[in-house]
């Protein structure tokens, strides 16, 4: 803890001259830093090896060119945006100490976070109203969603997600800071950010609320709606074989659906409920939320989808016989 305590004045020492702030590690686990960074390393490797496979797959499997893999596409491209995001502020304490990030370079990695944060919500979305036209409409499926309106879809998602936030974001570097300049986490987040400032926010938490509740809040409600729909479908079909086959085609969706929600939901209700409560509480869940969904997505969707688990072996089996000709 003495290297938090002397970082927090160093920080104090330097608020009127430096437009910089200070990004935290493991607090009181600073001389552990190079041993926590190995399964960091692991989780960005896994997260961003796995993704890129997905996408590959599915790029030069043919028959995978359908609309359930162009969302998985999505998603996979996402869940890389998500990792590089963070990647560089993380491993750069834990590898080299360095904490200290410019104004503008946190900003812009602010945008990123939270812009395919939202994108990620937006393609679940978009990957349910998939299920609910396979599910409910069948035979239409191929003409609802055809590459023309996919293309649309991800036009949207992109313009959607990527102009919310420059109105609130440009404001940041010209706050006033006159507290500690010492951020909670290894990655920069508005809502960590703006508590430092001395300058009037209720702009920023007004618009931070609108943001929430115009995109997570209409994502949510759509993915629900749309599983409602489809559980009112699947108990209308008459064999057990038929419902338990057809709600097997959502169970990959529904896990990425709460690996991102929940961790979600948990990280906001420890800002509101336990403001004052261990930093470890609160770094332990801004890594879950940003690390875990990018990780765990590309072993979900291979273990549950049968087209992208042979896409893996391929891979797997191409290796092993350039190996043994080497």
């Amino acid at each position: 803890m003495a290297a938090w305590d002397s970082l927090r004045t160093i920080s104090n020492a330097s608020i009127r001259q430096s437009p910089s702030f200070y990004l935290t590690g493991i607090p009181g686990y600073e001389n552990l830093h190079h041993f926590i960074s190995i399964p960091f390393c692991a989780f960005y490797l896994i997260g961003i090896v796995g993704n890129c496979t997905i996408l590959h797959i599915i790029h030069t499997d043919k028959g995978l060119h359908e609309p359930m893999y162009y969302f998985l596409a999505m998603l996979s491209f996402t869940d890389i945006g998500m990792s590089i995001s963070t990647l560089p502020t993380v491993l750069k304490i834990l590898w080299f100490e360095a904490r200290e990030i410019e104004v503008n370079a946190c900003v812009a990695q602010m945008y990123f976070i939270h812009t395919f944060s939202l994108m990620e919500s937006a393609v679940l979305l978009a990957m349910a109203f998939d299920r609910y036209i396979a599910i409910c409409y069948p035979l239409r499926y191929s003409s609802k969603l055809t590459p023309q309106r996919i293309i649309y879809i991800g036009i949207f998602i992109v313009i959607r997600c990527s102009i919310v936030l420059p109105v609130v974001l440009a404001r940041i570097p010209t706050f006033s800071f006159c507290h500690s300049h010492v951020l909670s986490h290894s990655f920069c987040l508005h809502q960590d950010v703006i508590r430092l400032a001395c300058t009037d926010i209720s702009f920023n938490i007004s618009y931070g609320l609108f943001v929430v509740a115009f995109c997570w809040g209409i994502d949510s409600l759509g993915i629900f709606l749309s599983y409602a729909f489809i559980l009112h479908s699947v108990l209308g079909i008459a064999s057990q074989g038929g419902k338990l086959k057809a709600l097997n085609t959502c169970a990959s969706h529904i896990c990425a659906v709460l690996i991102l929600y929940v961790p979600m939901i948990g990280l906001s209700l420890a800002h509101r409920f336990a403001k004052h409560s261990s930093p470890i509480i609160h770094i332990t869940m801004a890594n879950i939320y940003l690390l875990v969904p990018p990780v765990l997505n590309p072993i979900i969707y291979s273990i549950k989808t049968k087209q992208i688990r042979q896409g893996f072996l391929r891979i797997l089996s191409a290796k092993r016989v350039g190996l043994a000709h080497t």
